[in-house]
C-alpha cells in the first residue's frame, strides 16, 4: 500500500475523534499504529481507550505545558525542546514499523505545534516528503500552514456551526476529552 498524508483541521469539534477513528480502523486490519499528542494533557478518554487496542503504540509526552497563550518564554523554549524530541521519537518509531508492515502515524495537534514553532515546519515537511512507502500519516489541528496543505493528500475541514463553549459550557470529560 502507498501511504498518504491526511490533515483534519478546522474550528469544529471532532478532529481528534476522526484521527482516533482512523487509528482504530487501521489497527483493526493489522496496521501498526503509532499515536502521539502534542499540546494536550495526555489523560483524555480517547487515549485511555486506544491503550487497549491491539496494534496501537502510544508515545506519551512527559510534560504538559498547558495552553500556548498561557506559557511564558522559558516554558515555550522548554516546550519546543520536548515537543521536538517527541516528534522525532514518534517519526522514528513509525518509520521503523513501516519498514516491515503498513503503518499509521497519528500526530494529534501537530499542526498547532508546528504553527507555534514547537515542531520545526521544515523538518516536518522533509519527513513527509521522504516518508516510507508504507507509512500513512494523520495530523490534526487548527489553521494548517499552506505548505502542509500542499504536502497533504487529504485535507478535511471540520466546521463549527454551534458549540456549547460559546454559551460558557466548559469541556466535559468523556465528551470533549
Amino acid at each position: 500500500m502507498k501511504g498518504l498524508i491526511h490533515i483534519y483541521c478546522g474550528e469544529g469539534k471532532g478532529k481528534t475523534s476522526a484521527a482516533v477513528g482512523q487509528a482504530v480502523r487501521s489497527a483493526g486490519v493489522g496496521f501498526s499504529v503509532v499515536f502521539v499528542q502534542f499540546l494536550k494533557s495526555g489523560d483524555s478518554g480517547e487515549l485511555l481507550s486506544l491503550a487497549h487496542v491491539p496494534g496501537v503504540q502510544m508515545i506519551p509526552c512527559e510534560r504538559c505545558f498547558g495552553f500556548f497563550w498561557n506559557m511564558g518564554e522559558e516554558e515555550k523554549r522548554e516546550a519546543k525542546e520536548i515537543y521536538g524530541e517527541l516528534f522525532e521519537k514518534a517519526w522514528e518509531r513509525a518509520a521503523r514499523e513501516a519498514e516491515e508492515r503498513d503503518t499509521l502515524l497519528v500526530m494529534d495537534e501537530a499542526i498547532a505545534a508546528c504553527r507555534h514553532g514547537f515542531i520545526e515546519k521544515d523538518r516536518l515537511l522533509v519527513c513527509l516528503k521522504e516518508k516510507a512507502e508504507r507509512l500513512e500519516v494523520v495530523m490534526t489541528g487548527r489553521d494548517p500552514q499552506e505548505e502542509l496543505i500542499q504536502a497533504a493528500d487529504y485535507v478535511s475541514e471540520i466546521k463549527k456551526v454551534k458549540h456549547p463553549f460559546d454559551r460558557g459550557i466548559a469541556a466535559r470529560k468523556g465528551i470533549e476529552y
